[in-house]
């Protein structure tokens, strides 16, 4: 399917078909060949047929082919007559980013990064289907299931400043527990704290370059700042309510009379009972990815003060933020100039609310909602700030990161392990891992450049970049 140039950075996809909407992709020109090829804009088409989709569907210019719809893809529902779609959410839902500010110049952290990354090798777990993390009682997991961030903090797992600073203060509404499968409760059971695989990371950063000094300041970033990345989600828990809800998708679309070109975009009416019953177990996951990265930062501050040498109040470390990427989330946008309750689908795309917003941090609305963009390995990541534009034309979205080129499969054959580890130890980068096959599957080159993809988003006035952050130490599953 090809797409039509409407702007330097925008490329739509007219309504044919069954497409209720029109599809709408950002990317540069040398960017939307591969995007096709891909088939992200056939994607990007069937997601245009939901029932009650608003706007456009949308693809980010971080996009590729993913299972249903793309990742990097956004939609939004009226909740009157709309569905809500498992698939345009994700797998590994509410896997998303905190960036973890301090008081030190990275110059003065690099000569001890060998012993700081063993220590937080030691202290964070990573891997396939690793456990490892903190064991929960059935009461505990539900309660963090309830609460997110804020129950770990109550339970001792950072600080009460952390949460001013979190999207939704780190607890998303709507949970129940009780909507969650025994098999996904038992799966999450003991990975509270862990990173997981695959492209979730841990990574210390030094700000290298500033780009709007008003919003740096804002965010507590400067020059030669040390800061460290966390990526990582809901784990097993998350995929499993995932996989749990896809399977009673069907039966819904069967009594509401949904016919879709794509049986991986399985949805169901908002207001039906699967529709319901999956937002509020989606919510649960959600938490539990936010009290995860919370148990992580907890490790993270006890690791750095230990392999520095530092106190507490030395180290100086706070959160700049945590946001998501996969999710459902009732939201108000403008449609034709009228406001309406949205679903907004987020899928591999990331909240970029502009200054003033409600839903922006206090310390922040001045400014706006900050946006954490990783790269890969070797490369750097970005703090985006979110615009008026973005809400008009993305519902306030922009990319959540590179985005895949190569598959794990491809980069695995292409990529030697110990090639790539001495490759970034040239770079300066302390690399650790319980995997190095799955390593090298993470390899830069299996990914876009982060800096066109966050060109863009500027380009087309989504996004605004802060601050550029550069990694001398990783952590990978």
């Amino acid at each position: 399917m090809k797409a039509k140039r409407a702007g330097d950075y925008v490329w739509d996809i007219p309504k044919t078909g069954g497409m209720r909407v029109p599809g709408r992709i950002y990317a540069s020109e040398s960017m939307i060949g591969r995007i096709e090829r891909e088939r992200v804009a056939e994607q990007v088409a069937n997601v245009a047929c939901l029932p009650g989709i608003v706007g456009a569907s949308l693809a980010m210019p971080d996009c590729h082919w993913g299972y249903g719809a793309p990742v990097g893809g956004v939609a939004a529902t009226d909740e009157r007559v709309g569905v809500v779609s498992p698939g345009l959410v994700g797998y590994d839902i509410s896997c998303g980013m905190r960036v973890l500010r301090t008081g030190l110049l990275a110059a003065a952290v690099r000569p001890k990064a060998e012993a700081l990354m063993d220590a937080l090798h030691a202290t964070v777990t990573s891997g396939v289907g690793r456990g490892g993390g903190l064991r929960l009682e059935p009461r505990e997991l539900e309660g963090l299931l309830e609460g997110g961030a804020g129950w770990a903090v109550k339970r001792g797992l950072g600080e009460a400043a952390d949460l001013d600073v979190l999207e939704d203060a780190g607890t998303f509404p709507g949970a129940d527990p009780g909507r969650v499968s025994s098999r996904a409760l038992e799966r999450g059971r003991d990975q509270l704290g862990t990173l997981g695989s695959g492209n979730h990371f841990l990574e210390l950063q030094a700000v290298d370059e500033v780009f709007d000094e008003k919003a740096a300041e804002a965010f507590g970033l400067f020059p030669g700042q040390f800061v460290v990345m966390v990526h990582t989600g809901s784990r097993g828990l998350g995929y499993q309510v995932c996989t749990d809800a896809l399977k009673l998708m069907p039966a819904a679309m069967k009594r509401a009379n949904i016919s879709l070109p794509d049986r991986q975009l399985a949805c169901a009416p908002l207001d039906s009972r699967e529709g319901k019953d999956y937002l509020s177990a989606m919510a649960a996951a959600a938490n539990f990815a936010r009290g995860n990265r919370q148990a992580i930062t907890h490790k993270v501050r006890a690791a750095c003060r230990e392999a520095l040498g530092l106190s507490a109040a030395d180290l100086g470390m706070s959160v700049l933020y945590d946001v998501s990427h996969n999710l459902a989330k009732y939201e108000r946008h403008a449609v034709d100039g009228v406001e309406r309750r949205l679903c907004v689908h987020r899928k591999g795309a990331t909240r970029a609310f502009p200054a003033g917003h409600a839903d922006v941090p206090e310390a922040y609305r001045a400014v706006g909602q900050p946006v954490l963009v990783p790269g890969t390995m070797g490369t750097s990541s970005y703090v985006l700030v979110g615009t008026p534009r973005a809400m008009l034309e993305t519902f306030g979205s922009v990319c959540h990161g590179a985005g895949r080129v190569m598959s794990r499969t491809e980069a695995a054959r292409r990529v030697r392990p110990e090639e790539l580890r001495r490759r970034l130890k040239d770079l300066g980068i302390t690399a650790r891992t319980d995997s190095w096959k799955g390593f090298a599957e993470e390899a830069p080159e299996a990914y876009k450049d982060v800096s066109e993809v966050v060109e863009v988003c500027e380009a087309a006035g989504l996004s605004r970049r802060v601050a550029k952050l550069k990694p001398f130490g990783v952590l990978k599953g």
